[in-house]
């Protein structure tokens, strides 16, 4: 059956007086709801220049995990996750109506990754990021919701050019500002020895992939790696929080689907 182990880390930096970087996770606590529910990994950062962005990092957090832990045994992953940011969004933006709120904005990125058998499903928002790491190379899963990104798509800027734009750090998508939001979703097959990387700007934009994968893929417990990570990031820069959490998969159970459904492959 599928079996992970995970660490997790953050840190404030060497500029901000406060975290407005969010984690939490949700794993079962048998394995008939490994098979029934899976496990959630997720990783949300407060949107900076506005009000409570640790607010709504965590409200993001608190809905996510809190919903994937009630939802229906068996649900589609697929379906799940975006229906959960979608969720999350609408705590945030509803907090931001209340009259004690006194009118202040708030927003936040997302990262959601969700494991069940040998699939992981991961569903964002923003910029906070979600690599694979595999055989000592890592791919980024997620495509950042921003300004710059979307101008590298249509040929306006190069990937090289992105580091030092000034506009880099400018989201076209957040959770809160709006009543909907959409979620780019999407699917990948584990394999055991895999590496899940989720992290906020505050890594990856100070970390090649080369080294993220090269610290990933050391024979450490989960929780060394994602310090260290971190611990990285932070020496090389320290101007923003920075969050990593790491999911090593260290076995999976193939499945094969039917009409949606999972159904165990015959064994050889």
């Amino acid at each position: 059956m599928l079996d992970v182990q995970f660490g997790e880390a953050s840190d404030f930096g060497k500029v901000r007086t406060n975290n407005e970087d969010s984690i939490g996770s949700f794993i079962p606590a048998s394995r008939q709801q490994a098979r029934s529910h899976g496990f959630l990994f997720a990783v949300a950062d407060g949107v900076g220049g506005l009000d409570l962005g640790e607010v709504a990092s965590a409200t993001a957090i608190s809905v996510i995990t809190g919903e994937f832990a009630k939802s229906e045994s068996g649900a589609m992953l697929i379906s799940l996750l975006p229906r959960l940011i979608q969720q999350a969004n609408s705590a945030v933006h509803d907090y931001t109506l209340t009259r004690s709120n006194g009118g202040r904005k708030m927003a936040t990125t997302i990262v959601a990754c969700a494991l069940r058998y040998d699939q992981a499903v991961v569903s964002h928002v923003g910029d906070s990021r979600c690599y694979l790491v595999r055989n000592g190379k890592a791919r980024q899963v997620t495509q950042d919701h921003t300004l710059v990104n979307e101008q590298r798509k249509v040929g306006l800027i190069s990937a090289e050019e992105i580091a030092n734009s000034d506009s880099r750090h400018v989201l076209i998508r957040s959770l809160g500002p709006e009543m909907f939001v959409s979620p780019d979703t999407s699917v990948v097959t584990i394999l055991p020895g895999d590496v899940l990387v989720l992290c906020t700007d505050g890594l990856h934009d100070e970390m090649r992939e080369e080294e993220i994968a090269a610290i990933a893929s050391q024979k450490k417990d989960a929780v060394q790696i994602a310090r260290e990570l971190v611990a990285r990031a932070v020496e090389i820069d320290g101007g923003d929080n920075t969050t990593a959490q790491v999911v090593r998969v260290r076995s999976v159970e193939q499945v094969g689907m039917y009409r949606g459904r999972p159904y165990r492959l015959p064994t050889m």
